[in-house]
């Protein structure tokens, strides 16, 4: 998947020969552990002018992405609770075509490069384009690095759930918009 504006340039590709080269290490680091977790193996390319339009487009591709390769019949759910020294963050995920994120980050203590407007900026790109709502909560935490690593550790714990191939359909109207 491509996604090109004036602002960025972005590929996603899941199920490729692994790489992840944004330009942004911490962003790297989190689409490492992401894809680690979900299971799956990406290659993810990016130029930037903002790390704010490279958190959001980088979200959006990969959502863009994910919705492709749905199967027919998905899972739809997926949750975990990650721990990763002293945070502990509750993720819930459910593809169900109606994107809406709650992001409850919180920590006490900064580190550079980790923002809590970055990763509300990639989760809305990611829910928009998957239609998918996505919570994630901090039950505890002091170190910003740890909470948002076991964010998206869980992400990836949750969203391999929920894009996993189910016998049935997930949606009690018989119809899930995604």
């Amino acid at each position: 998947m491509k996604r090109e504006t004036r602002e960025t340039s972005v590929e996603v590709e899941l199920d490729a020969p692994f790489g992840v080269e944004t330009g942004d290490r911490i962003l790297d680091h989190m689409l490492t552990a992401l894809f680690h977790y979900m299971g799956r193996s990406a290659r993810v390319k990016a130029d930037y002018d903002l790390r704010h339009h490279l958190w959001e487009d980088v979200g959006i591709t990969l959502g863009e992405e994910l919705r492709s390769k749905l199967p027919e019949k998905f899972r739809r759910f997926g949750s975990a609770i990650t721990p990763m020294d002293d945070a502990l963050v509750l993720i819930a995920v459910d593809i169900s075509g109606r994107p809406y994120v709650s992001a409850e980050l919180s920590f006490e203590e900064g580190e550079e490069g980790f923002e809590k407007a970055l990763v509300r900026e990639f989760l809305w790109g990611l829910a928009r384009s998957l239609k998918a709502t996505i919570h994630v909560k901090t039950l505890s935490g002091t170190n910003a690095h740890h909470v948002i690593e076991a964010t998206f550790k869980g992400l990836g714990i949750a969203l391999a759930q929920a894009t996993r191939e189910s016998e049935r359909l997930e949606s009690t109207k018989g119809l899930l918009e995604v």
